[in-house]
């Protein structure tokens, strides 16, 4: 399956639609001398691509000949060896609906046919969703569990879109088949549900007679092949970035660190009136999908690392846009704006302290721990750690908060500190405590520089891997509290006074 949506991620301009593409061939060339041909198809959007394998035959088409067909369904005979039957192609098109949940299940067995002469079965599920002209297509396959008729396969979660595409009474088919090395499984059974009968949880709703339609039409004193059953009940997910939150404001604080000359073309803080400097295309790139998730638009905006006028003080927290007492600037666009601005009134200078601008954000976070806010602090940096133990000790304090640590590292520095926070591999710790859960998220935006040098691309680059964690983060932190689903919060306001700065 395909997935077509949006050219451009970042600054779409024409009305899209997202179109999923399921693509099934009949009758192809056998080009294996001992067995059958292992196909694979490739889609040309735009691109070429050179394949070192057998060529088994093309098609042209457009979209708009799939989407126009009868039910979205093209079928046409493949072509491209002179002289040979190629077999045809099915190409479907359908609409993907605006679901936006995800659900998370676990099925078990019970006294599924004996399959293999010399031990029990090894069972396996798969789940296929009805289309729109009657067929289905495969969605989703449990693992192999060897040797049982009493398997019980492990958790799983998906989307409900590709599960049945919003469509809460569509047909799901699930067949149970016996696996076999050489890959002629042998077909158990099957049974049919919806999603609305999975999510009502595990109840007599949720035990599915496993039948075999050749058994039953063979034997009359066939009862089934066993059952299925769901071990516990749904549980939905709401992700960040690939499904909306209907529960949750997302709160972002952005820090700029300031260092070297922006007038100078050598700083990474060059106002190039062409293109973006590299702070501002990961601001860029980061804040326009973040503030989708943010009620109100509004997002306070720091910088750290400048000596301020009028007097030159060194500051690790001054509001871009030049007022202490609302440092909020309107959207993205405000925030690039007032960055843009306080180059001209800073004057940039060092060291590099994270720990103010983490206990800064945790000060709010810890104000609100009932699920209805979940901050995110983005800090753009180009320089190395000057306050790591301060910084360590902050992070596995603000652990235990609902807020996520975002660092994009620009420039050519080297970032192995930035590593160590990160936390991917070694859960951060400080005087002996380890952090409740791994909050941040760092990448070198120069890994993401598209060698072209298409920035949009390299914007779709850098926030795709930099939101990443994003989703397993905030689930963590409500998942482990207990915290569900409810309707939708007012906008934040800061307890009891305005969000002020320390200059």
């Amino acid at each position: 399956m395909a997935t077509i949506g949006d050219f451009d991620p970042l600054n779409a301009t024409i009305p899209a639609t997202k179109v999923e593409i399921t693509v099934s061939c009949r009758n192809l060339l056998d080009r294996d001398t001992f067995s059958k041909s292992d196909p694979s198809k490739i889609l040309f959007f735009f691109f070429l691509v050179q394949m070192h394998t057998d060529f088994l035959g093309q098609i042209f088409c457009t979209l708009g000949e799939v989407v126009g067909s009868l039910g979205g369904r093209m079928e046409k005979s493949l072509g491209g060896i002179p002289g040979k039957k190629c077999g045809t192609i099915i190409v479907k098109a359908e609409e993907l609906s605006n679901c936006r949940e995800s659900v998370m299940m676990q099925f078990c067995g019970n006294k599924l046919d004996k399959k293999d002469f010399f031990g029990k079965s090894d069972p396996f599920l798969v789940f296929y969703r009805s289309n729109e002209d009657g067929t289905f297509t495969i969605c989703h396959k449990t693992e192999v569990v060897k040797n049982n008729l009493n398997p019980v396969w492990q958790a799983f979660k998906m989307p409900v879109r590709a599960l049945c595409n919003g469509d809460y009474d569509r047909t799901i088919k699930v067949e149970v088949y016996d696996w076999d090395r050489d890959g002629g499984h042998d077909f158990i059974g099957e049974f049919s549900t919806s999603y609305r009968e999975l999510s009502r949880g595990q109840s007599q709703f949720n035990v599915y007679e496993v039948i075999n339609p050749k058994k039953k039409g063979k034997k009359k004193k066939y009862l089934n092949s066993g059952t299925v059953s769901k071990h516990f009940s749904c549980y939905m997910l709401f992700f960040f970035l690939v499904y909306d939150f209907v529960f949750v404001d997302f709160y972002t604080f952005s820090f700029i660190w300031f260092p070297g000359n922006p007038a100078q073309p050598t700083s990474l803080h060059y106002m190039n009136p062409y293109q973006l400097n590299a702070y501002a295309m990961a601001l860029k790139a980061v804040g326009e999908i973040i503030q989708d998730y943010d009620s109100d638009k509004m997002f306070p905006a720091l910088g750290f690392g400048a000596k301020l006028p009028p007097d030159g003080r060194i500051s690790h927290e001054f509001a871009l846009n030049g007022n202490p007492q609302n440092p909020y600037c309107n959207g993205i666009d405000g925030v690039m704006e007032a960055y843009y601005q306080s180059l001209k009134s800073v004057t940039l200078y060092g060291p590099t302290n994270f720990s103010p601008v983490i206990n800064h954000v945790a000060r709010y976070a810890a104000s609100i721990k009932d699920g209805s806010q979940y901050f995110i602090l983005l800090i753009i940096t180009d320089g190395v750690i000057s306050d790591m133990a301060q910084t360590k000790e902050s992070i596995v304090n603000a652990a235990c908060l609902p807020m996520s640590i975002i660092i994009v590292g620009v420039g050519p520095a080297e970032f192995d500190a930035m590593i160590e926070l990160d936390g991917d591999e070694v859960r951060i710790s400080s005087r002996g405590r380890n952090a409740e859960r791994d909050i941040v998220q760092f990448v070198p935006f120069r890994d993401y520089i598209d060698r072209t040098g298409n920035h949009i691309l390299s914007m779709a680059r850098l926030a795709k891997d930099v939101l990443a964690e994003i989703p397993d983060q905030f689930l963590s932190y409500m998942k482990t509290r207990g915290i569900k689903p409810s309707p939708t919060p007012p906008p934040y306001t800061p307890p009891g006074h305005p969000l002020q700065t320390q200059i």
